[in-house]
């Protein structure tokens, strides 16, 4: 079924009720994905809401998120499929006495009865609607993987030799993300649609600070985004994103604090860095000229 939005204004509303921030630019990149079944590539750091984008999108069209967290090693039987061998030896037991012949038989314990859906197959046989397809870090996965996926983005059809190619009853609104620890192969970009999600500015990150935490008071939400934004001008081995943001804010306003001032940084430095080098590096540097009054 298509999809009723029918410009980019109305997606980003949309959008908006849901409480997730989207620029005009990705907004159109999302739209186009609706309109032409195009999969989308965003790129980006960890942590600035490239999963949080699928979400979304599923909620605002109310259909099902189906997601693949990849992996180094992950192989077809844990994206694709497997078949359910304690099941197929069941059914050999309960077969040897009945009055099928060979290949008959073969044919039963290969049908789907028998057949595990991992999330790319679950993606192409969902029998409603349309799902979302997210393709999560996709950069972690080799490069043989990535090639296996280029039949199921071209033509939304996977072949089991046992059952033959089965194709998509509705075509999902498939998001791949990367974190880009590695480059992606030309093949797989050509089929994508591209975006690249870069660190928000002041203004969006208070945005989405408010968004979500509507009672948060003015100056504490001002405070930590400023805070954030200077940490990531520092050489740290981890840069804090989007998420951390919002898990700091929310442990500061669960811990009763109305202002930032060096306590409550010292007290929650595990919200927003993430190794021992780069905490030890900031109470060296001193954190109070990243607190504004």
């Amino acid at each position: 079924m298509e999809t009723t939005i029918k410009d980019i204004t109305e997606l980003m509303s949309g959008f908006d009720r849901l409480g997730y921030v989207i620029e005009e630019e990705l907004a159109t990149v999302v739209f186009l994905l609706l309109k032409l079944r195009k999969p989308i590539l965003v790129e980006g750091n960890p942590g600035i809401g490239k999963t949080e984008l699928a979400n979304m999108l599923a909620r605002l069209l109310d259909t099902q998120l189906i997601r693949l967290q990849c992996y180094e090693g992950l192989d077809v039987n844990a994206a694709v499929y497997e078949w359910n061998y304690q099941k197929q030896l069941l059914g050999i037991k309960i077969q040897e006495h009945s009055e099928l012949n060979e290949a008959e038989k073969e044919k039963n314990i290969f049908s789907e009865d028998y057949l595990l859906k991992r999330p790319l197959l679950q993606s192409i046989t969902a029998k409603d609607k349309a799902p979302v397809l997210l393709i999560d870090e996709i950069d972690r996965t080799d490069e043989e993987f990535e090639a296996f996926l280029l039949e199921l983005l071209s033509e939304f059809q996977i072949t089991i030799p046992e059952l033959g190619t089965i194709k998509a009853q509705h075509v999902p609104y498939v998001i791949l993300t990367s974190n880009r620890t590695r480059e992606l192969s030309d093949a797989l970009k050509r089929r994508c649609l591209y975006h690249w999600v870069d660190y928000p500015s002041m203004e969006k990150e208070l945005a989405i600070v408010y968004k979500r935490f509507p009672e948060i008071e003015h100056k504490l939400a001002t405070q930590i985004v400023h805070f954030i934004q200077g940490l990531r001008q520092k050489k740290l081995q981890k840069t804090p994103g989007v998420s951390e943001t919002l898990d700091w804010a929310l442990s500061l306003m669960t811990l009763g604090y109305h202002t930032l001032d060096e306590r409550a940084v010292a007290r929650t430095y595990g919200c927003i860095l993430k190794s021992t080098d780069d905490i030890r590096m900031l109470q060296e540097e001193g954190i109070e000229a990243l607190i504004i009054g």
